[in-house]
């Protein structure tokens, strides 16, 4: 690179998104790419062409199509949705960090909703710990996977188990979408050489933990006090879980919002070093896999664009609305189940092109439904196809709900019902919220004491 180059690359050019005053960006580490765009944009205003090129050809691109098929929720009604994956590859990294891993994991999952006005954008973050129904998908190797209830983070290993990252991608676009019923429109990939470059090329980032930190899982030893961290340091300090806080995920989006606060701080003071700008794109550029129409800076730099000088109170940060599971399954405190009448709040709101403030989601989520382990459920066979009772009731067991019958329908039904007697209308919709487009019949010749699902040869698939 000439020296005219390296001087190009140090003009400051339009301030980053990031750097915006008011309220702080509130986002979780998998979302390295909101700044790594926005960076990208002063990046790129003014440099030489080899810089342009270089950075360019760094990003990765990964056609999805074939593998997400035809079971696709329609184009949302306005704006565009760009679901942002925070990969657990160590591509490059040896096994430095994450020692036995022998899968792709996705460690953030995120939606990115930007309005069809540009004047208003929609932050939503899925906890990696959401218990959901995960397709069938295909694994690159021919076979595909069986469709079952799992985590969410999960979709992205199970489609890339074979190493292959577009169908991993496909894999948790298809479990998003099939759970929200929300269509995605881009992808964008972040693996962990991004995270470790970009922290180096700013010289580390200080933390202030108030106490020490020793946790063996994220080969992490800190003193308490300010300090400036990098490499695997860097690395274990936004991954560090159980040894801080109560130990679940959604306790440590707090100290992973925090540390990108300060990413965020130092890039500003920092980018308009040369040697710190390139080192930063570099890194961010190169930890990039998108799909084909987002694989290229300038594609790139249209999308910060559009988003950039949204005002700060127009860019709402949202997480889905849920609860422990263990009130549905007692015994699993390792997951949590989304809030059926609050999350689809929230995706109807995306899919119309709406705004959804954290205010009025937050009325939406203060009415939690009757808890599964409380709804007796019966279930009948309507069909032809013998022992539908009983696959449909060990689907809804495993969700939780209290299955106190199954058997035939006394005759056919053209289409499924769910009935309930007086005092369990709250019972009805807890079950109803879980099939969706059935919706629950009181009825004085319903079993006392029991929610009735028979089942009809439309049954769609069940939620959660």
């Amino acid at each position: 690179m000439n020296a005219a180059a390296i001087r190009r690359m140090g003009r400051p050019g339009p301030p980053s998104p990031g750097g915006q005053r008011g309220r702080p960006p509130r986002t979780r580490v998998g979302l390295w790419i909101a700044l790594a765009a926005a960076v990208l944009v002063l990046g790129t205003a003014g440099t030489g062409g080899w810089f342009y090129t270089e950075l360019s050809g760094n990003i990765h691109g990964a056609g999805v199509d074939d593998a997400l098929g035809d079971n696709r929720p329609g184009a949302t009604r306005g704006g565009e949705n760009i679901l942002v994956i925070g990969s657990d590859s160590r591509r490059g990294l040896g096994d430095a960090y994450g020692r036995g891993l022998t899968t792709m994991q996705s460690d953030t999952l995120m939606l990115l909703h930007v309005g069809g006005s540009r004047r208003w954008a929609t932050v939503v973050s899925f906890p990696r710990d959401s218990w959901v129904r995960i397709p069938a998908c295909e694994q690159g190797n021919g076979t595909s996977s069986v469709p079952h209830h799992f985590k969410i983070n999960a979709a992205f290993a199970i489609g890339g188990a074979t190493g292959d990252t577009a169908k991993a991608a496909a894999c948790a676009i298809k479990t998003v979408e099939q759970n929200t019923r929300v269509r995605v429109d881009h992808f964008m990939i972040v693996d962990f050489r991004g995270f470790t470059g970009m922290v180096n090329a700013l010289g580390g980032v200080e933390v202030c933990p108030t106490r020490p930190i020793h946790d063996t899982r994220a080969h992490l030893d800190l003193r308490a006090g300010c300090q400036t961290v990098k490499d695997d340091q860097a690395l274990g300090y936004v991954r560090a879980r159980y040894s801080l806080g109560d130990g679940t995920d959604i306790g440590r989006i707090g100290r992973q919002q925090e540390f990108m606060r300060a990413l965020t701080t130092k890039a500003k003071a920092r980018l308009y070093n040369p040697k710190a700008l390139y080192g930063f794109l570099d890194s961010a550029t190169k930890s990039l896999t998108t799909d084909p129409d987002l694989a290229g800076l300038r594609p790139l730099y249209e999308l910060a664009s559009g988003v950039k000088g949204l005002p700060t109170d127009r860019i709402e940060f949202l997480t889905v609305p849920h609860y422990p599971r263990a009130r549905d399954v007692p015994g699993d405190l390792a997951n949590v189940v989304w809030n059926p009448p609050a999350a689809r709040q929230l995706f109807t709101a995306l899919t119309a092109d709406r705004e959804m403030t954290g205010a009025r989601l937050k009325k939406a989520a203060g009415q939690l439904p009757p808890a599964a382990n409380t709804v007796p459920v019966a279930v009948l066979n309507g069909t032809d196809t013998s022992g539908k009772a009983r696959a449909v009731a060990g689907r809804l067991s495993e969700l939780g709900f209290r299955i106190t019958a199954t058997g035939n329908a006394p005759e056919p039904v053209g289409r499924s019902t769910l009935t309930y007697p007086q005092g369990l209308a709250g019972q009805a919709k807890a079950l109803a919220e879980r099939i969706p487009g059935l919706d629950p019949t009181v009825s004085d010749r319903a079993a006392p004491g029991t929610v009735t699902l028979t089942i009809g040869p439309d049954l769609p698939v069940l939620r959660g």
